[in-house]
């Protein structure tokens, strides 16, 4: 009998015995969790997950020219099957991570990929635009509780040693996602058709369900709270939500000046709600101690502004190219340089480096690396002959920097809010890069005549040149003493 399981006599009603199914985490067969492997099993589900993230982020934009056809939808009105999904993302990662804490974190993980393949599959059913921005919205909430796991899942797995490689495997899958969106969404659209952009997902989805079901460990402690802060979950909606439709707009929305200035005072007053309601509340989604750590917050930023550098060449890149006459096949080979070198740079930078150097010096490193290749970009003609390896080396400075990152923000977090953290982790990222995207675009948008071409594209790198210059600064101020296995380092035996 599992620790903790409560001995039921042959009258216990029959749906109890259903509910308890389904709300209590299944322990892995002792096969596996005493296997020497069995972290890295844990491991490769969760990129799953991670895989199925990016390339959803990557592949749906494949599908706009289809479905502006098919449903006579003007650019706007199919930017939302995209925007809907982000917004509801992003507000949903720390709330999911908070009921992950208190209800177990594969629990809610396997969950969200039931959602999620539920949604993806009803998105490539969808008879109606509206139809599929409602799927792409219950899609997200699949995701918010498979990314808010993710980062907690692979710290509590992984030996406290192993901790930087399993994120860097993990980092590696998203990149992996990332690199095939293009790809596989173009050939999926050409052949088969836009509903399978979404039908890909079911497949996968399936695989990882059961696959996690066997493989990933239980829950060591929960940390049930007394109820749900509702308010607070309000006001961080309404500020996140403010705060990416007001850059969107500025981006060349048809939305008046006022109306953005409006969406921007709206955000800071929501985010000043939020705070103050985090501070009284008696169940808080976000425990605002966690912040004051140096470490957890220079990283939050560091996180942000990383993924602010990582997304927004996917927009600039492709404009300026084919702005130039780059065909669109040769701008998408050219892009794959950036997922390709983070690829690179999250796997094999652990194994390069020595192993004495501390996780600020990792981050250091990658965050300079970046500034070197955006400095490079700024100077450089911007063509198919000298992207590839500028994207690269780019990708090498991230690739490094977010594994580290990633084990230094998570190393300084207890572990009965590692879903908290993970949680925060992942909307530092998509907010990151929601303003890669948007503030990219304006910068395209507000620049002088010639805007698309190499004009506009200077001010854009300048602009994630500045991103990656707050990248340094923030692993500068990082933690200077090597962080050891502290309050959020993994434990093993777990069931």
């Amino acid at each position: 009998m599992e620790q903790g399981e409560a001995v039921t006599g042959p009258t216990m009603p029959r749906p109890r015995s259903a509910l308890r199914v389904l709300t209590r985490e299944r322990p892995r067969p002792d096969r596996i969790r005493t296997h020497p492997l069995a972290w890295w099993l844990a491991v490769a589900t969760v990129c799953f997950g991670a895989f199925m993230g990016q390339l959803d982020a990557s592949i749906v934009t494949l599908t706009y020219g289809s479905l502006q056809r098919e449903f006579g939808a003007s650019l706007a009105a199919v930017e939302w099957v995209s925007l809907a999904y982000l917004l509801t993302l992003v507000a949903l990662l720390v709330p999911m991570g908070r009921l992950s804490d208190a209800h177990g974190r594969k629990l809610m993980y396997l969950y969200g990929f039931v959602v999620f393949t539920v949604a993806s599959a009803a998105c490539g059913l969808a008879p109606a635009l509206g139809a599929l921005v409602g799927f792409r919205i219950l899609q997200a909430v699949g995701a918010a509780l498979m990314q808010a796991n993710s980062v907690a899942l692979v710290t509590t797995s992984a030996p406290p040693d192993r901790m930087r490689t399993a994120l860097g495997v993990q980092a590696a899958a998203q990149a992996l996602g990332l690199a095939l969106g293009p790809t596989v969404g173009g050939a999926l659209v050409a052949t088969l058709g836009w509903r399978w952009v979404f039908g890909v997902n079911v497949p996968i989805g399936l695989l990882a369900l059961v696959a996690g079901q066997y493989l990933l460990p239980r829950t060591r402690a929960h940390h049930p709270s007394s109820g749900f802060d509702w308010a607070g979950l309000g006001w961080l909606a309404l500020a996140t939500t403010s705060a990416l439709l007001g850059v969107s707009a500025a981006s060349g929305l048809p939305v008046p000046g006022w109306g953005i200035a409006v969406l921007f005072v709206v955000a800071g007053a929501a985010g000043w709600a939020f705070v103050a309601r985090q501070r009284r509340a008696a169940a808080p989604l976000l425990d605002l101690a966690l912040l004051r750590g140096r470490a957890v917050s220079t990283g939050l930023v560091g996180a942000l502004c990383g993924y602010l550098v990582l997304f927004g060449p996917l927009v600039l890149v492709p404009i300026t190219l084919t702005a130039g006459g780059t065909s669109e096949l040769v701008a998408g080979l050219v892009l794959t340089a950036l997922p390709g070198g983070f690829a690179l740079g999250a796997t094999a930078a652990d194994r390069l480096l020595p192993r004495g150097l501390s996780e600020r010096a990792r981050c250091l490193l990658g965050a300079l690396g970046c500034v070197g290749a955006l400095a490079a970009m700024v100077v450089l003609p911007m063509t198919d002959r000298t992207l590839p390896l500028i994207l690269a080396l780019l990708g090498l400075g991230l690739g490094t920097f977010t594994p580290a990152n990633n084990a230094m923000i998570m190393g300084s977090i207890p572990a009965g809010s590692s879903g908290t953290g993970g949680g925060l982790v992942n909307m530092a990222r998509g907010l990151g890069t929601a303003l890669g995207v948007a503030l990219v675009t304006l910068a395209l948008h507000i620049a002088p005549p010639g805007g698309t071409g190499l004009n506009g594209a200077r001010w854009a790198v300048l602009i994630l040149l500045a991103a990656a210059v707050i990248t340094v600064a923030a692993a500068w101020l990082g933690p200077r003493k090597p962080l050891g296995p502290g309050p959020g380092a993994p434990r093993r035996g777990q069931s």
